[in-house]
């Protein structure tokens, strides 16, 4: 073992595990640090609160002079949490937060100051937006951009400092961030579905998107972490043999929680409680040192600002516990990656679940409504579903034996695959009543009020139907989920909408009653979109086949995957609902084919340094050794030291081949990457680093782990899987 390597473990080993405080009880921790509605209710007056309460459920706008109490209000409670600074806390293009912190306090002349903040610094500042991405948005010399206080996403104190969720805009008032469009995606999603929904129910006013995400994350000792310049560098092993035992025994899955982790997420999850994250969820995951996270459900924007806000707090509680908390999709080969499953429904402000049947054939209907609708969504814009969830770091995930496959496709289970097989079958046209007393009777009335354990689950379904809500598994751990959630509100928004159109287009001009319409649609809707359902093995070469037959797309890498951004039917759908523009939409575009070629440029960069200025050196010199060994072999046998010494002239002859292998293959790469660094059209330098470039990961890694092998274990330089994924 070498040096570093054995230091690093020497000092993992001699810590102490960090003694688990009780805490108080949750549920008086819960939203302690929070300006919520509890809050607000004690440190403002009825004229604010209501204009807040107006704000949120609304959207109406908050005048300049309650502006002004509110801001002074949250100051005083602020301050008495201790907090000397505040921020506007913002998600720009870099799937990062982002936040600038002022003090509260201010000089008043004759050495004097004060703590102040008023309604202007509350609801709207102007951080430079000039080194954010922006997509062509902006010129490079124009610096303005504008955050904007959301109301709907309460202030929260982190620290020392009141964090208040805002919007991110240009000085031309394009959308810099991830937030905004989500807000007019939900709101968008919020009138089509209202509308809707009054065919069943005239008291609906308002319909919420509700979001429950799922973290999977690994732990590494920090020690050991700093020991890997592609950890460091990339956030995922670029190199390293598999151990011996990895998670083939299922022994980790759901197993005792290791102390140092358990720590670590007890210090978090009360972190969590004080800022209102309804953590409720924790486990080990099917990978060593692989864990879980997740929350209760929430309103989607408000669970978008907590997942990003507790992946920035990974961070730093785990530096307490000398953890490294590692997101990336694929950290390590040979074991389970991480995903972040988005559990996604639409709940009624009468306190309706709509993908949840109810005890009524009425309320089946409803169901059966909302439920066709999605199912109709993701088929018609199942490209655009695929590019939500695109990155460099997903690719290594999607497909591989712990995630869905990169063609999309819906489970549903057997029983309402049946229901939906017996609606298609009914008579075609305008039902009578007697056959629309049969259809309710016989197969909407089929359906239980709780589908929560009526089927089995589909790991292998990238957006599957789990009971009361759809579970969109796609998703990569490391992504903000507002790029997901955007497009899935959006999508069915956009379908509510023309089922509407055409339900009531049957009743005016069909003179159909309104049930026999709702019927006559949802059953077209199952017919055309059917070929979206899939109930099998989604890692089949079959289903690759069958899925081609059926017309679906196979997107399996990000520049694929992301030309469905600046598609037309893309465009029309977004500037169509008002969530974003033709700029708007290319710029993120763009962003994202730059990331790529960004990620797999740094990836190719530090895998051509380890493997010249780590593996190769180290290879040499234990070559070195073995040759030494030979020559003194042969001083000794003099002709027959060949066959006393023929391994070690094996082992010489395999190391040089290996060597020879990964200095070629990082010359050729470097030769490709320079070539690719030429191309003006990000699209296409993309696709080059995608087809050119990344072939030659494999090929270099492969002569690596080799020599991992074959060469002494205290000369090799890196961390191995075995030191990483084991110690605890």
């Amino acid at each position: 073992m070498s040096t570093l390597r054995f230091h690093s473990l020497k000092e993992t080993l001699k810590r102490k595990p960090l003694k688990i405080s009780e805490p108080k009880k949750r549920s008086d921790l819960f939203g302690s640090n929070v300006f919520n509605e509890s809050s607000m209710r004690q440190s403002l007056t009825k004229d604010a609160f209501n204009s807040v309460k107006s704000a949120i459920e609304k959207g109406s706008k908050i005048d300049r002079g309650i502006a002004d109490q509110i801001a002074s209000a949250m100051k005083d409670w602020a301050l008495s949490k201790g907090a000397t600074h505040y921020t506007h806390w913002f998600q720009p293009l870099t799937g990062a937060t982002a936040e600038k912190h002022d003090a509260f306090f201010e000089t008043i002349g004759n050495g004097q100051a004060v703590e102040k903040f008023g309604g202007g610094q509350l609801v709207q500042q102007e951080p430079d937006a000039s080194s954010f991405p922006h997509g062509g948005i902006r010129n490079t010399f124009e610096a303005r951009g504008y955050t904007a206080w959301d109301p709907t996403s309460p202030a929260f104190i982190y620290g020392t400092t009141l964090c208040i969720p805002t919007v991110f805009v240009a000085y031309t008032g394009e959308a810099l961030d991830y937030k905004t469009p989500l807000l007019r995606a939900l709101q968008a999603v919020d009138q089509a579905a209202v509308a809707v929904a009054k065919y069943f129910d005239k008291s609906v006013k308002k319909v919420n998107a509700s979001l429950g995400w799922e973290q999977e994350y690994f732990l590494i000792d920090s020690s050991l972490a700093k020991s890997r310049p592609d950890i460091v560098l990339a956030g995922r092993t670029l190199l390293g043999h598999s151990p011996a035992k990895g998670q083939q025994l299922d022994d980790h899955y759901f197993g005792s929680i290791p102390n140092r982790a358990l720590s670590f997420m007890s210090d978090l999850e009360k972190e969590c409680m004080r800022l209102g994250i309804p953590v409720k969820t924790r486990h080990n995951e099917v990978a060593p040192n692989q864990f879980e996270l997740a929350p209760i459900y929430d309103e989607a924007n408000l669970a978008v600002d907590h997942n990003s806000l507790i992946m920035d707090m990974m961070d730093k509680i785990a530096e307490r516990h000398n953890f490294k908390v590692l997101l990336h999709e694929k950290p390590f080969a040979g074991v389970n990656g991480s995903g972040k499953h988005n559990n996604w429904s639409l709940s009624t402000n009468t306190g309706v679940n709509l993908l949840s049947p109810g005890k009524t054939p009425m309320s089946n209907l409803q169901f059966l409504t909302f439920f066709v609708n999605t199912i109709k969504a993701v088929y018609e814009y199942e490209e655009l579903l695929r590019a939500s969830i695109a990155s460099a770091s997903n690719d290594h995930r999607l497909g591989a034996n712990e995630a869905p496959p990169a063609i999309i496709s819906v489970f549903i289970g057997e029983q309402l695959s049946a229901v939906l097989k017996e609606l298609e079958e009914v008579t075609k046209g305008k039902l009578s009543p007697q056959e629309k007393t049969d259809l309710k009777l016989n197969v909407v009335g089929k359906i239980p009020e709780i589908l929560l354990d009526n089927t089995d689950r589909n790991r292998t379904s990238p957006f599957a139907f789990t009971g009361n809500k759809f579970e969109f598994r796609a998703v990569g751990s490391s992504a903000n989920c507002a790029n997901p959630m955007t497009v899935l509100n959006s999508i069915m928004a956009k379908q509510l909408i023309d089922f509407k159109n055409e339900v009531d287009t049957l009743i005016k001009k069909k003179d159909m009653k309104k049930d026999d319409a709702i019927f006559n649609v949802i059953r077209e809707y199952i017919k055309t979109s059917k070929n979206i359902l899939f109930e099998g093995n989604g890692y089949s070469e079959e289903w690759q086949k069958e899925a081609k037959k059926r017309g679906l797309s196979n997107n399996k890498t990000t520049p694929e995957a992301l030309k469905a951004r600046v598609a037309e039917k893309t465009i029309r759908l977004f500037e169509d609902l008002d969530v974003m523009n033709k700029i708007e939409i290319e710029a993120r575009y763009e962003i994202e084919v730059e990331e790529y070629t960004m990620r797999i440029q740094i990836e190719s960069r530090v895998l051509g340094d380890v493997a010249r200025n780590h593996v190769i050196p180290t290879a040499v010199k234990y070559q070195s050794i073995l040759i030494d060994n030979v020559r003194g072999l042969k001083e000794i046998y003099g002709s027959e030291f060949k066959k006393i010494a023929k391994e070690q002239l094996e082992l010489i002859a395999e190391i040089s081949k290996h060597i020879e292998s990964i200095n070629s293959g990082v010359t050729n790469m470097t030769d490709e990457r320079r070539k690719a660094n030429l191309i003006k059209d990000a699209e296409k330098k993309a696709e080059t680093y995608c087809k050119k470039i990344i072939p030659y990961f494999d090929k270099i890694r492969y002569s690596c782990d080799k020599l991992e092998l074959l060469i002494d274990d205290e000369l090799w330089p890196l961390t191995k899987y075995r030191e990483l994924l084991f110690t605890r």
